[in-house]
Parts: C-alpha cells; structure tokens; sequence
C-alpha cells in the first residue's frame, strides 16, 4: 500500500494547485460555493451537499398548494434516472438564448428543453441526441445484455448516471451504455451544451484494466457493470464510477479517470481486484471531491483484505488520489461489522458521501457518510481510520442506526446534516465543534425516501425537497414541518411512477423531477390580478356599472399568459355573470360582467384559473328602493293600561324583494289615544329594521298603531290595551228587595268590579254569601264578565226577616241587603 503522506506530496506542486484552484472558481464547483444560475454536477456541488443556496423565488411562505404546483411537462423516450442538469442564458442554433434544462434517459438519450416554458417552439427540445442505431445493431442494453434487470426495474440501461457540465468549455459529459451486435459497451460522450453536437473526438469506448498486486490483468467488463453514480469532474479529469448491474455477478466496483479535454485515460481502480463485487452504488450520488483535489466514494458488499496487505475494500468508504496518470487508494474505512454488512446485503455504498465544509474542533475536515443498516459515520478526512475489528472508535463519530435505511444521500445546509432513511423520519442534526448533536433538534413524522435537496437563499427561506414513492414534497428547512406536496392538489400535480433513485433539481424557483416517461416542472403558479371592478356598489338585480377585469400574470417573467381560461364565480350568491369563464386576451386580460341577485349583501366573486393563484373581488349589493313596511315582532300583543307592552314593535322597510332597507325613517301613532312611545320616530338599522316600546293610556281598549315611512303606504299593527288590577266592587243591582220566604229574587244579584281608572275588571272571581240565614244561590263564585260585572240569583230562605247578602272578590267587597215576610 502506498504511502498517504507520499500521495499528499505527489499531488500537490504549487502549479497544480493553483490550477485547481482557478478551474473550480471558474466551472462554479468549489463546494460550498455556488453559480447563481446553473446546476453543472449531481448535488450541487463536488462536495455533494445538495444545498442551493441562491434561491431567491422559493421561500416557505409560498410554497403551499394555493400558489405552488405543476407548470409543465416534457415527454421523453425512457426512464430519468440521473438529476437534471441546468444552465441560464445558453446561445442556441435554433435562434434566441435560453435556460437550458439538460436530462438523460435510460434510452440511451440526452434531451435539452427550455427550462422555463414548453409552449409555442418550446414545446420541441432545443436539441436532442440519441446514442443508438438499430439499423446498425446498435441499442440499448437490455434482455440478456442487461444482468440482474429485475433488481433495478430498468427495462433498459442506457444513460443512467447523472452526467456533468464544464460550463467554461461548454460541454456536458455523458456516459451511455449501448448494445453494439451483441457486445455492450460504455462510451463517454462529450455534447456541446448548445447543439448536442460530440467534442473532442468523442465518444470513446471507456475500458481498460487493473493490475493487482499479484499481476493478474482485471479488465472491465461493460455487461457486467453499471455506471449509477453521478460523473465527477474535478481538476480537469472527469471521474466514473461502477458497480455491478444490481447483482453480484463478475462485477467489480471500479473508477475510471480521464482528462476532460483530450478525454485519454487518467487512470483506472478497482476496488475489489481480488474477490469482486465491491460496487460502487451510491444510489445515484457522483464522487464527491474536496478542496484538495481528493476523490471519496463508498462500496457495497464484498470481502475486505485491504488490513492484511491485499487490495479489496468491501464495504468501506475510499479516498482517492490523482497524480501522474494515476489513481490510486489514499485512505479508507472501513466499519468493525464489515462482515456482517457484506454478508447480509446491508451496502454501505446504498448511500453517497458528503465533504462537510471545514469545522471547528479537533477535526476540521469531515465526511459523512451511512448505509442501508442507518448508521451514521462522521469520519476525518485527514485520516479515515481504517478497519478496527472490535469497533469503530477510530473514527470521528457513529451514530448507530440512527436514520433509517440510506438509500439516499445526506444534504448538508446552515451548519446542519439531513437524512432522509427509508420508511424513517427525515431528521436533521446539528454540528457543534465537528461533531452531530444527537438526538436531532427536528423530526417530521413523514417517511423519507429519495436523496433530499435544499434551496435557500443564503441561510434564510430553507427549503427541503424529497421524493417519497410517488410525491414529491417540501418541508420547512428550520422545523421540518410539511409545505406542500403533490398529493395535495389532487390530478393537478400528480407526478407520475419515478424510476429507482431519481433526484429532483431545484434552481431559478422551479423544481425539476425525472420520472418514466416525461420531465416534471414544478413552480409557483401563474397569479390572477385584479385590473379593476372591484369593491363597487349597486342595486340588487342590476349589473355593476363597471366590468370585473383580471390579468394573468407569470411569477418568474412578470409578463402577462395569454389564452388561459379565467372562471367567475360568486360562489353560489345567485348572481349572473355576462360570461362566466373568459380566455385571457393577447394581454393577459379576461373581463366580464356582473349582475347582482336579489338578496342584497356583500359578495366575494373569485376568478380562478385550474394552474393559478386565484383573486377575489368584493362588491356590495345594495337594497331597492322602499317598497313597503312589514311587522318583523311586536304584533298582536296585550298589557294592562299604563304599562309597556313586553317586547318592542319592530318595523322592517323593505324592498320589493324583501331586502331591508337601512336609513329609513319610520313614525309611529296610536291615532291620539293617549299611549306614549320611548321614540315616535326611529330610523333603520343596517338590517331595514326600526324599533320602539310602546306604552298604553289609562283605557283598556283594543287599539291599532301606525307604521309609516316616506314612499310607503305605511301598516296598521294590532294591539290590546287589557285594565289594571281590580281596585273597585260594588252592587250594580238587585239590591234592597223584598219577597216572600222561599222565593227566588225577582232581580239576579249584581257585582261591577272596575281597575283604578273604571275599567271593567273581566275574570274576576266574586263570591256570594248571606251569613247562613238559609237561602241559596243560583251560582257562587261567579267570574266577571267583559263588562266586569258578576251576576247570580238569590232564593230567600223559609224564615221571615232581613237578609245581608256580602260579594267578596279578593279583598274587595260589597254587601246586598234583602227582606223575606
């Protein structure tokens, strides 16, 4: 094994440092620093943070179902697998400048779509490539020329690691895997990013072999490996990385180096020369690299010998140098269970690594790294710490099976590590003097799935994105609570079946997602704008005066969507609109008319469009004019004579649809019979309705007041004015009689029982009685009548001589006085 502090040495003379130095400034590939306006490698950057932090549109109060969704789409001949690829202001043949979205299909084909727009000439790739020839015998790799497709679900394998884009010389890099008569091969192509025309001689055949220490020649085999790792381009070499197809056939885990511009090998390794297997997976993620020109990546399932002299490196995590046409192991790692992931299939490579940015503490400089068993190895890139049989204190930091599954790649942002474990809680934790404070400060109870990304802006409006099975959802970087997703708007984002380890994009405020058969684009939704007719006032039943007028306006161009359909609804408030769904005009304009129903109120009328933020308008329904006056409560009431009747006369002015009419005055009259009002005239509340208490006079009377207003005939209201309580009794009649012995009187007995004012007292109870002399009466008690007057008959007794005959009513009376001779 060489030695790691003669590699250091080997790689590092001054010119070629400060090469890389400008190169990386230049491509926009320093980790941790960032072009504004280009996506050039899987994950952002070399490092593999997956953080983009210029994100400017996107923030978490706008993204949300209401003003975030589907923009577009773009069919494509086969599954994307690899992240979509991006670059702003890209000169084109076909005429104009355009961002440029870049995505490569398992068909063995590269695509290039305006990034913002799929309309008019949009809607045809800018330019398209495609890598076979079947008149040739030239095709994708699949049926027997694809190993072990069943794991994978690939029909084909075509394209499917993420290419790479060096954006000074203006060329993506593009590995594809063909069947050429039988032989498959994997071939570099070199595109020229504005044509998709081939550069620097390309393609060529990527082979070669590795020569283990023992001298035995491993060659590569293209049917036996697949490149799933994004391309790395690093130092002006582009780096590929293999594994096996999916299953341990006769594969190795193998990096290929070439040079980016002369594309002639730079070197080649094999990570397991001796047992095979050895893969290198990560699921999707490219080699990461950091600021010293060093290569990591991880491998799946295999022996490991490398601790006993020999060259394979099973289940560990690898650094690479590059020096004189050379690649070669510089460090490694591997856990103390090594055996026990290799034999139970827990690959350590079902995750890429991520280059921290430099930490406090006693390590500054950091990696991370997990695996399919969810344990988290934070690990010193100055010295990975090898293999250690009993455990893993050698390193940094583990966390065991902290995250779930990895079969993603972790996302580093604001001093933060995110994990998103399968079937586990996306969790974040945080570094504080280098190491991962456990347990995580955030949660969310949604299960993790695909390699998250981030947007932001700086370290402010943190957005996490993640495709879990069929959704793809946002979460609040800072709380990890949910957004959106694109389950939420029902068939309007549906994203349709992604392949295996897809990596949605986010850049220039919209997401990208590869899935099957198309390109998905995610963004902020068109908004509709209120132009005018808003918050006006009319009649009920009559038409605004002024049209209701909207414009559709793009969030990202600021220019106006013409022929999009608007629908006007008052949400059911029975008014009718000229025309109720209106295509916008060459300016963005819809317009329509609007007439009230007949119930006057105010009414919010929205204009919508199925991929839009909708606006609202508020408009006010004003009554007709006063029609006439109804009795709302209060009619048909009775109280004694000088009081208050129990609830006040209400009065509603109304118009001919029944709506009330504030404003309006009202007077009350009794006609002159002597009732008082707390108030003879009242004007309207908001509801048209007017209220007094009225009182009555001093006669018992069945009177009618009068509601009356200007413009309205006025309403006659029913009420009862009932007497006071008795107050006075007295003998009406059939007083002062003489008769014979047992003979009934010739006049009935008669009792008048009137209130204080003399108003007759009805229903009250008097009770006759002659002090037992011995005559009787026809009835006793006796109820007043209407005229309050108790009346009964009276047979004298069979004794001759006067007779007091007492009428009690309460403690009222009054005395009768009769003869029997």
């Amino acid at each position: 094994m060489p030695s790691y502090q003669f590699i250091k040495q080997l790689i590092r003379p001054m010119f070629f440092r400060l090469y890389c130095s400008i190169f990386l400034i230049a491509i926009g590939v320093v980790p941790y620093v960032q072009s504004q306006t280009s996506v050039v490698t899987y994950h952002y950057d070399n490092a593999r943070t997956g953080q983009n932090v210029n994100e400017n549109l996107l923030t978490p109060a706008n993204v949300n179902k209401g003003s975030f969704g589907f923009r577009f789409s773009q069919p494509v001949d086969g599954y994307i697998v690899g992240q979509p690829l991006y670059l702003s202001n890209v000169a084109t043949p076909n005429g104009g400048t355009h961002n440029v979205v870049y995505v490569a299909t398992l068909h063995d084909s590269v695509y290039a779509f305006d990034a913002d727009t799929n309309t008019g000439s949009n809607a045809a790739p800018l330019w398209y490539v495609n890598f076979t020839n079947p008149a040739a015998g030239i095709t994708t790799a699949s049926g027997a020329y694809l190993p072990c497709y069943d794991v994978t679900q690939y029909p084909e394998a075509g394209v499917v690691g993420t290419p790479v884009i060096d954006p000074v010389s203006g060329t993506l890099y593009v590995v594809a895997k063909t069947n050429e008569n039988g032989v498959v091969y994997h071939r570099l192509h070199a595109l020229d990013v504005t044509n998709g025309s081939e550069k620097f001689s390309a393609p060529i055949a990527i082979g070669g072999s590795f020569i283990s220490q023992t001298g035995t020649r491993i060659p590569f085999v293209s049917l036996h490996a697949m490149n799933r790792p994004g391309l790395l381009l690093n130092n002006g070499i582009l780096y590929i990385g293999f594994g096996s197809n999916g299953c341990n056939d006769s594969a190795h885990g193998w990096v290929l180096a070439y040079n980016a511009t002369t594309l002639m090998p730079e070197g080649i390794y094999n990570t397991s020369p001796d047992k095979g297997v050895a893969s290198i997976w990560h699921t999707g993620a490219g080699l990461a690299a950091d600021s010293e020109g060093y290569i990591y990546g991880s491998t799946g399932e295999g022996d490991l010998t490398a601790n006993l002299g020999g060259q394979d490196f099973g289940s560990a995590v690898l650094k690479f140098a590059q020096g004189n046409g050379t690649l070669s192991e510089a460090d490694y790692f591997s856990p103390y269970n090594q055996a026990i992931l290799s034999a139970d299939d827990l690959d350590l490579s079902s995750s890429g690594v991520v280059v921290l940015p430099d930490q406090p503490g006693s390590f500054p400089h950091l990696l991370v790294a997990s695996g399919k068993q969810g344990t988290v190895y934070l690990l010193n890139r100055d010295n990975l710490g090898q293999y250690n049989p009993v455990m893993d204190s050698q390193i940094v930091q583990e966390l065991p099976k902290a995250v779930g599954a990895m079969f993603s790649t972790p996302l580093y942002w604001n001093n933060r590590v995110y994990f998103s474990g399968n079937a586990h809680p996306i969790v974040a934790y945080t570094l504080n003097n280098g190491l991962l404070q456990s347990p995580p400060v955030q949660s969310t109870t949604q299960p993790g799935g695909h390699a998250p990304v981030l947007s932001s802006n700086g370290t402010n409006n943190g957005v996490l994105w993640v495709i879990e099975g069929k959704v793809l959802s946002a979460f609040n970087a800072l709380t990890l609570q949910a957004l959106y997703n694109t389950g939420q708007a029902g068939t309007r984002d549906a994203l349709p079946p992604q392949p295996h380890f897809s990596t949605e994009m986010v850049v220039g405020g919209k997401v990208y997602v590869g899935t099957q058969t198309n390109l998905m684009v995610y963004g902020l939704l068109p908004s509709v704008s209120n132009v005018s007719g808003g918050n006006q006032t009319g009649t009920v039943a009559s038409q605004l005066p002024v049209p209701l007028q909207v414009q559709l306006i793009d969030p990202y161009s600021k220019q106006s969507v013409p022929g999009e359909a608007v629908t006007f609804s008052d949400g059911g408030k029975g008014g009718t609109f000229g025309t109720p769904t209106v295509v916008t005009d060459s300016n963005g304009l819809a317009s329509t008319t609007y007439t009230f129903g007949k119930v006057a109120r105010t009414v919010t009328i929205t204009a919508s469009n199925p991929n839009a933020v909708p606006t609202t308008f508020t408009e006010t329904g004003s009554p007709a004019p006063l029609k006439w006056l109804v009795v709302s409560t209060g009619a048909k009431q009775s109280t004694p004579v000088t009081t208050s009747f129990p609830a006040p006369i209400v009065t509603k002015a109304a118009d001919i649809y029944g709506n009330g009419i504030p404003g309006v005055v009202v007077s009350y009259s009794d006609g002159g019979i002597g009732g008082t009002f707390s108030s003879s005239q009242v004007t309207t509340d908001s509801t048209g309705k007017a209220s007094t208490i009225y009182t009555t006079s001093s006669k018992a009377q069945t009177l009618s007041i009068t509601a009356s207003a200007p413009g309205s005939s006025g309403i006659k209201i029913s009420e009862t004015a009932v007497a006071g309580p008795p107050a006075v009794a007295t003998a009406a009649s059939g007083n002062n009689q003489t008769v014979s012995t047992d003979t009934i009187l010739p006049s009935a007995l008669t009792v008048y029982v009137a209130d204080q004012y003399g108003n007759p007292v009805s229903g009250a109870s008097v009770s006759f009685s002659d002090g037992g002399a011995g005559g009787t009466f026809s009835s006793t008690p006796v109820l007043t009548g209407m005229n309050g007057q108790a009346t009964t008959s009276y047979s004298t007794p069979s004794t001759t001589g006067p007779i007091t005959i007492t009428a009690v009513m309460g403690t009222l009376s009054t005395t009768f006085s009769e003869t029997a001779q």
